[in-house]
């Protein structure tokens, strides 16, 4: 079980890193304006939630990737041995966003909730937790050992007592 958390943490790790990309492209479009993670951190750090603080570019990536290594290993254990569908690790990450930015961000930080957030940032968080939900799949399947599906081979010909390449 300890193993199983570990990888299921590395799993985390990776689809956290993954996510982490589309977030910083959707700063680069002007869509996202600060980073969430960096403005949660601003919220639970001394002083004003509105403010910019030192450090708190460091404590949001950290707790960034830290609450995406124990999302991994929440999925994980939920999923148990079965093996991880794509779909269903999409739907955790978008449930844990929702609820989230429905709750408990917008009681620590100056983030506001969902509906009145700013027009680019819920499609860039969405898109974001999409992503971290598809590399979760993909990793926790890779770090399980879980077999990848292959391309059907075609079946052997029938025998038909000739030869091969010999017509009958």
């Amino acid at each position: 079980m300890v193993r199983n958390l570990a990888k299921d943490a590395v799993s985390g790790l990776v689809a956290t890193a993954a996510m982490s990309a589309v977030m910083v492209a959707g700063q680069q479009a002007g869509l996202l304006g600060d980073q969430p993670p960096k403005r949660i951190a601003r919220g639970i750090m001394p002083g004003s939630r509105h403010r910019p603080k030192p450090g708190e570019g460091v404590l949001g990536a950290v707790t960034h990737f830290g609450f995406g290594a124990v999302s991994g290993m929440v999925f994980g254990v939920l999923a148990g041995d079965r093996p991880v569908r794509v779909r269903y690790t999409v739907a955790y990450a978008l449930a844990v966003w929702l609820a989230s930015y429905s709750g408990w961000v917008p009681h620590l930080s100056s983030l506001p909730p969902i509906p009145r957030d700013r027009p680019g940032r819920p499609l860039v968080m969405a898109a974001a937790h999409v992503v971290y939900g598809t590399a979760l799949a993909t990793a926790m399947n890779r770090v399980r050992g879980r077999p990848r599906k292959r391309a059907a081979t075609p079946s052997a010909p029938e025998r038909t007592g000739h030869p091969a390449g010999v017509p009958g």
